[in-house]
């Protein structure tokens, strides 16, 4: 009896009477949960919590722990925050703060932003339904090594640096976001944009050939092309009207030199170079291509040429040389079309227009 006393008076008794205490009066309140029975009769009572304070002080201390957990109420984790949509004009903004730098080409990443964005969207086949700008497939190497896309990649390597800023947006989106940035900050219309295109795999990549051959002198090698991914001759003709913009490199394509004087600012100014100087092919150690007779500093190659050859093309040459706005107007919305094209959007899906950075 003494050492039971002694035992009882022990701090880990002391923690073992409170846990059978607190376990009793949980196991009470909470009918739901299952409770251990405690032996009966005086002596016998305090023999047990003896026992229990000499072989279990510090399990004692546990055993209330764990009673007191399992009858906690379940509490529900907070709701996440919904996640805010992207902000497709800050995107922009990124996108047109990188596109000037002097140190690249004519001071300038525009017109291989609208040439990435052009060609990622021009594999389009109205009769197989595939390519287009939706897969982004110019990531993988099958569609990145065809010969229309070389010198491609520095375009995607610099637009990267807006990937991960919005890690969100999809390759398709960002690179036709990219080209109608390229168009609007050098000067040229507004241009339509809806977001909703999905990063492909490998497998869905176009065959090669798609793309129009500017060896092709040829006005019905441009229909057969542009035809199947759905557009007419007066389209045609305004696509073409992008190359005011940038310059042939022979590292690349095969090409050299600017279609204009002013390689930077999106004009009409290839419909008025093509009709209004005197072409004559160049002498060199290049593919075949065409230089302006009066400065040699100008060039077009033979699908242009037929541009200005073919009567139906020229009908529109004419007019878009003598009229920058009708130009704009028609450009505007055959580029929207141009970079939709292959994606299906949902019926709701909101059309954007963008404030240009330098307006």
């Amino acid at each position: 009896m003494i050492a039971s006393r002694v035992l009882l008076r022990s701090p880990l008794a002391t923690v073992a009477r409170r846990a059978v205490a607190v376990s009793s009066v949980r196991a009470t309140a909470v009918r739901t949960y299952s409770s251990q029975a405690a032996p009966s009769g005086g002596a016998g009572k305090s023999l047990f919590i003896a026992a229990l304070a000499a072989g279990a002080g510090a399990a004692g201390y546990h055993f209330y722990a764990e009673s007191q957990k399992s009858t906690l109420p379940v509490v529900a984790a907070a709701a996440e925050k919904p996640k805010e949509p992207l902000d497709y004009q800050k995107v922009y903004n990124a996108i047109a703060a990188i596109i000037e730098d002097e140190n690249y080409d004519d001071g300038s990443y525009g017109p291989v932003f609208l040439r990435l964005a052009w060609h990622a969207s021009g594999t389009y086949d109205v009769n197989s339904k595939d390519g287009g700008s939706n897969y982004a497939t110019m990531r993988y190497k099958p569609e990145a090594g065809h010969g229309a896309n070389a010198g491609l990649g520095i375009a995607r390597e610099r637009l990267n640096r807006v990937k991960d800023q919005f890690p969100e947006i999809s390759y398709g989106d960002l690179w036709t976001l990219a080209g109608v940035a390229a168009i609007q900050e050098l000067g040229g219309p507004i241009v339509n944009w809806r977001s909703g295109r999905v990063d492909g795999e490998e497998d869905h990549s176009p065959p090669e050939g798609r793309l129009p051959d500017a060896a092709r002198a040829d006005g019905q090698h441009s229909r057969d092309i542009f035809y199947k991914m759905g557009f007419n001759d007066q389209e045609i003709v305004a696509l073409l009207g992008a190359h005011a913009l940038g310059r042939c490199h022979k590292d690349r394509s095969g090409f050299d030199g600017p279609w204009t004087a002013s390689p930077t600012v999106f004009t009409n100014d290839f419909y008025t170079e093509l009709l209004g100087r005197k072409w004559v092919e160049r002498k060199w150690d290049g593919p075949k291509q065409f230089e302006d007779k009066e400065s040699k500093s100008l060039m077009m190659l033979p699908a242009d040429m037929a541009m200005a050859k073919d009567k139906e093309f020229r009908k529109w040459v004419e007019i878009y040389a003598k009229d920058s706005n009708k130009f704009f107007e028609d450009f505007s919305k055959v580029a929207q079309k141009l970079f939709e094209l292959g994606v299906k959007f949902e019926d709701n899906a909101k059309v954007y227009q963008f404030k240009p950075t330098n307006a």
